[in-house]
């Protein structure tokens, strides 16, 4: 029997009573050697794995790093068309403003710089999709997840999602603060368009543009012969012959501020239209309203008559405007 040496070992296998055993013979030099680079091995593919578990997380991190800027850019992209919409809405307000002012007799407004039509200097818009600036180039396989250039990828796509977020804040509140400036600006004309319009219909209200009564004119406003006299006077209003009892309805609204009987004017009454505006209806056979009384256009303030100075049924009309008669029909527009 061959004698083993004492560094070695020795498998044996038997294959049946017939047949001799098989004998290997290993150095315990090689056993150490084989064992060592089995451990070598298992600790290589442990930190492959854990590397490749690394590399998988930050690939998910990466996508959903992307996901977050398309996702900026999309919401970037649509609070930049809803802007540009309201800045289109804002123009047409302000046109229609302009127009009001000038239908309406009030200047054009002056504003400290057009904020809708200036030009000039460098635009901070919000940038729409397909025109943003470059971004970090994002990996699309797992072989390019899992080089050595992974992190560094990951962190400069971090930062420019920081950086995005931090000029997109900024241009949101840029342009909000001109929409507020601009909005503010036309609040304020549409303020001064409605105290105009409102003080235009109040002065419309008390302007005295109609008949006070259907008839004819018999004598008209400015020189005449005097009737009574024959010589040439001053007919400081209209004489408009109606049928008697006629109604005399105020062509203003006013309020009425004397009534009662004048040698020469008659019956009579006198409507305080405001704005300097002062109506007096004279020779009436009676008086309908009493002092104080606010009257619109159209309300009866008497009827026709024959009293005071007069040669026969008719009113008349007289028209003051700050004191000083007027001839009426300069207002009447029917």
């Amino acid at each position: 029997m061959m004698k083993e040496p004492k560094d070695s070992y020795t498998v044996m296998i038997f294959r049946g009573s017939m047949a001799g055993p098989l004998r290997f013979s290993f150095s315990r030099k090689l056993i150490k050697t084989l064992v060592g680079v089995g451990i070598a091995l298992l600790v290589i593919e442990v930190v492959l794995l854990s590397q490749v578990v690394l590399r998988i997380g930050e690939m998910w991190e990466l996508k959903a790093l992307r996901a977050e800027v398309q996702s900026a850019r999309e919401q970037t992209t649509v609070f930049s068309a809803a802007v540009g919409d309201l800045k289109k809405r804002l123009m047409t307000m302000k046109e229609v403003n302009q127009r009001l002012r000038v239908m309406l007799g009030i200047d054009p407004q002056v504003t400290e710089g057009d904020l809708l039509n200036g030009r000039g200097g460098e635009e901070a818009t919000l940038q729409p999709s397909g025109t943003a600036r470059p971004s970090a180039t994002l990996p699309q396989d797992v072989s390019s997840i899992a080089s050595p250039t992974t992190m560094v990828a990951g962190m400069e796509l971090e930062a420019e999602v920081a950086i995005q977020r931090d000029e997109n804040a900024l241009k949101v509140q840029e342009d909000l603060a001109r929409l507020q400036t601009i909005a503010g600006s036309e609040e304020k004309a549409l303020e001064q368009l409605v105290q105009a319009a409102q003080g235009r219909q109040a002065r419309w209200a008390a302007t005295p543009s109609v008949w006070p009564v259907k008839g004819w004119v018999t004598s008209g406003f400015g020189q005449r012969v005097s009737p009574f006299t024959g010589q040439l006077a001053m007919h400081d209003g209209l004489d408009i012959g109606a049928s008697p009892n006629a109604p005399v309805q105020a062509p203003a609204a006013g309020r009425v501020v004397a009534l009662g009987f004048d040698p020469r004017m008659g019956n009579m009454v006198a409507i305080d239209h405001g704005f300097g505006i002062e109506t007096q209806y004279g020779h009436m056979a009676k008086i309908l309203v009493k002092s104080g009384q606010n009257v619109k256009r159209g309300d009866v303030v008497g009827l026709v008559g024959n009293t005071g100075i007069s040669t026969g049924p008719h009113l008349h009309y007289l028209l003051k405007v700050n004191g000083h008669p007027v001839n009426p029909q300069r207002y009447i527009l029917d």
